[in-house]
């Protein structure tokens, strides 16, 4: 018998799933009795005898979901008696600890979980970060087991006194970045930025490293790809632009691999960063990063070898000038970022035979 296992997170799903999650959950459903707690992206409550989604309150959201929590965990195990729980984030954990339902719990560290509060939406939520730091530590030294995913969070735990079980990095499916032959670099020097719009991102220091690189290099072009609580920000940079500055709030997967094709590099401003899934994204089609020396950044891109890494705002903006304004440079560069790629292609089912390998001791299975 496969042993059961809940996973819990703050994830919005769509039913009917991605054919990426699909794939990723047809993977775990080889090794496991799934049962997933989340949210529903439309809001609707849904039950489909896998997925529990719970839907979104009109207001007070977040804090109802946190608050209705450990009430909710209680009841899911008590009908599905599952072997394990696996949560997306340490706060998960630290409410999961709180229902005390007897299951094992294994947290899965994405990154700097001090950023949540700190670095996301309004500047009152750092009114939080003392509390919420509190509840994040409380969730990761309660935790049976934490699997991290780079040597960046890792040492992120271990600054709490926790040694990982487990380092490895969560499925991306690449099929529509890897399906095809990469392209040349375009003609014209073009930036691309995907991700959300957010503090965290640093897109305040992407706004003004982009003008200072506009000054320098006239006939480059920005393409921005996110939404978030910074949009004002890029709104006011594409109406200053004079058209070299576009953006789109969101892409599907396709249309972002097409966004690298046409884009000479990937740049990555973030103030923080676990690590970065468009770095492999842009890797895959022989793009390189001109992004900050950050957090997981630095797992993942090796300075001038699969790009540019620098410490601040005004060193990027010099960075991001000499990729856009020397062919020669991005190009040696795309190279090694094309190479750079192999060691982070796993499949859905690497993805589940790891998973399945971390939580094992809390199963039962031998």
């Amino acid at each position: 018998m496969k042993p059961r296992l809940l996973l819990v997170s703050r994830t919005r799903y769509a039913i009917p799933l991605s054919p990426s999650l699909a794939r990723k959950f047809e993977a775990l459903g080889e090794r496991f009795t799934v049962r997933v707690l989340a949210t529903a992206a439309d809001g609707t409550a849904l039950d489909d005898g896998v997925f529990h989604l719970l839907p979104r309150a009109s207001r007070l959201d977040g804090p109802l979901f946190w608050l209705r929590l450990p009430g909710r965990l209680r009841r899911i195990v008590r009908a599905f008696d599952p072997a394990v729980i696996v949560t997306q984030s340490p706060y998960e954990a630290a409410f999961a600890a709180i229902a005390r339902t007897g299951v094992p719990v294994v947290v899965e560290l994405h990154g700097d979980w001090r950023t949540a509060t700190r670095l996301y939406g309004s500047p009152t939520r750092k009114l939080l970060s003392p509390l919420a730091d509190a509840v994040a530590a409380f969730g990761l030294r309660r935790a049976a087991a934490v699997r991290t995913v780079s040597p960046y969070t890792s040492g992120l735990l271990r600054e709490l006194g926790v040694e990982p079980a487990g380092e490895f990095a969560a499925f991306m499916d690449l099929e529509l970045f890897l399906d095809r032959p990469t392209v040349p670099l375009p003609a014209e020097p073009r930036a691309l930025f995907v991700g959300v719009l957010e503090l965290y991102k640093n897109i305040d220091g992407l706004v003004e490293i982009w003008r200072r690189v506009a000054a320098e290099v006239p006939d480059a072009t920005l393409r921005i790809v996110g939404r978030g609580s910074q949009r004002p920000l890029v709104e006011q940079l594409v109406a200053e632009s004079g058209g070299r500055v576009t953006w789109d709030e969101r892409l599907t997967q396709g249309e972002v691999a097409r966004a690298l094709d046409d884009a000479t590099c990937l740049v990555l401003p973030s103030r923080s960063e676990g690590m970065g899934r468009v770095l492999i994204e842009a890797f895959a089609r022989a793009r390189p990063a001109v992004a900050m020396r950050v957090g997981g950044i630095r797992d993942v891109v090796t300075d001038d070898v699969s790009g540019l890494l620098r410490a601040d705002d005004a060193g990027l903006a010099e960075a991001l000038a000499a990729v856009l304004s020397d062919r020669a440079l991005a190009e040696r560069l795309a190279a090694g970022a094309h190479s750079a790629i192999g060691g982070w292609i796993a499949t859905p089912e690497e993805f589940a035979d790891r998973l399945f390998d971390l939580v094992k001791p809390y199963t039962g299975e031998q």
